[in-house]
């Protein structure tokens, strides 16, 4: 009786951890179009989500409203796009770590001296900080053996967005 019940249990544990250890294989999405295992799904989802290129689309973008905010005298906006800007960077820093030694001086200390910048609404201000930005940007992409890279001040307004 004991030898038949262990015996039992010993087939139920089995079977319960092989339920468990295969994936579920279910497309899911709109139209199904994220298909395979749960691991091939998560590989899937970083995949689209990208690497720190797709980051820096995203401050560019920010970068330039944040460059328009200061010139139409738009704190709020402005302070809006800065925030964005952290957003984006910790985001690309937790999906790049190898980036984040080159983004510390950044990070630390000009984002809080844009912020700072910004509360002031003072445009003069901002004009010398927004280039101490774009220097920085161009430091970070030095260091990170990009330096082709070389950001300037927005010539051309390409959002609808205006005060």
């Amino acid at each position: 009786m004991k030898r038949t019940f262990l015996y039992t249990l010993i087939i139920m544990i089995f079977y319960s951890c092989q339920s468990q250890t295969q994936e579920n294989s279910t497309a899911v999405g709109l139209d199904g179009w994220l298909e395979g295992s749960s691991e091939e799904k998560f590989e899937e989802i970083a995949h689209q989500l990208g690497g720190f290129s797709r980051t820096m689309v995203e401050v560019s973008y920010r970068y330039s409203e944040l460059y328009w905010a200061g010139m139409d005298e738009n704190w709020d906006y402005a302070d809006h796009q800065v925030e964005h800007i952290i957003e984006a960077m910790e985001d690309g820093l937790k999906r790049r770590p190898v980036r984040a030694e080159s983004a510390v001086d950044f990070m630390e200390n000009t984002i809080p001296q844009i912020e700072s910048v910004v509360l002031k609404k003072d445009k003069e201000e901002f004009i010398i900080g927004f280039r101490a930005l774009t220097s920085a940007c161009n430091a970070c992409h030095a260091k990170e053996g990009e330096s082709y890279i070389m950001i300037q001040e927005p010539q051309d307004r390409l959002s609808p967005v205006r005060w």
